[in-house]
């Protein structure tokens, strides 16, 4: 029979430490779920294999500490992708979250009905520190694709139709403050195409036509497949605001430009409202029909 007062070896050591192996464990979880936490925040999205690799963790415990971190509200998977970023609520644990991310949250799983439908590949596309960012694509899981990889992509203004389209719809102030950004950058694949008659003809062109554009005869954008494919835009309007834009992508020699707008056009139009009423936190749906 134990004395009055004795404690065992654990509650011994636990006395010391302050912790037991049960709050050891505890501390070690939160240590990881944090470690975890702020890979996802660092990379801007990430795979959960890519998180288990480069943090030498059992890809189990990851994927575990992922789904608390997702059921807590503190990450969210992207439909387009399976990858994982931060959200709204994590704003205030760190530097990865921006504009971006709530906006791509609504648009995800619209994304990927509008790519289903249309088979070619789907971009959602922002305006960030003066060049157009890719936030989701359909790019993995299109069959057309050519291009992977394009999350995190960043794209000329004024050669590109997410470019175009934000440069047409954005309020004044904000198309005179990037196109003196484009004029400052000189660069010579721009040359022509930020005068003030070419701003002009493209602010009414596309207004008139609801959609921004880019040919295959445009010219080139480094890194990319921009010479063999052409593309069209539509804005993600929020009252005066643009939020981003959609675009989607086809080779040239596949389809002719007729034919693509009139068949991308209007779905891609019903997906940017759908989008906007989501993030006015409205039902985001869109139509089979439009």
């Amino acid at each position: 029979m134990r004395p009055a007062g004795a404690r065992d070896g654990a509650a011994v050591r636990e006395g010391r430490s302050g912790v037991g192996e049960a709050g050891r464990a505890g501390v070690r979880a939160l240590q990881r779920g944090l470690d975890v936490l702020a890979e996802v925040s660092r990379t801007g999205g990430v795979r959960a294999g890519d998180i288990a690799r480069h943090l030498g963790l059992p890809r189990p415990t990851v994927y575990r500490l992922l789904e608390t971190l997702e059921e807590l509200g503190y990450v969210a998977r992207s439909a387009s992708d399976e990858r994982f970023r931060v959200t709204v609520r994590a704003r205030g644990l760190g530097a990865g979250f921006d504009g971006g991310t709530g906006l791509s949250q609504v648009a995800g799983p619209i994304l990927v009905e509008l790519g289903r439908r249309l088979v070619w590949p789907v971009d959602l596309v922002t305006c960030a520190a003066g060049a157009m960012v890719i936030q989701e694509t359909t790019h993995a899981r299109s069959p057309l694709s050519i291009d992977r990889g394009m999350i995190g992509t960043r794209l000329p203004i004024m050669r590109t139709a997410a470019g175009r389209t934000y440069l047409a719809f954005c309020p004044d102030p904000e198309r005179r403050a990037l196109v003196d950004h484009v004029r400052r950058l000189a660069d010579p694949a721009d040359e022509g195409l930020a005068t003030a008659a070419a701003i002009r003809r493209l602010v009414v062109e596309t207004r008139a036509r609801g959609y921004g554009s880019r040919a295959n005869s445009d010219l080139p954008i480094a890194g990319t497949s921009a010479t063999k494919t052409s593309s069209i835009g539509v804005p993600i309007l929020s009252d005066s605001a643009v939020l981003g834009c959609l675009t989607v992508i086809w080779l040239a020699r596949a389809l002719e430009w007729d034919a693509a707008v009139a068949q991308f056009f209007p779905p891609m139009q019903a997906a940017a409202e759908a989008i906007a009423a989501g993030c006015r936190g409205v039902p985001a749906e869109v139509s089979a029909e439009r």
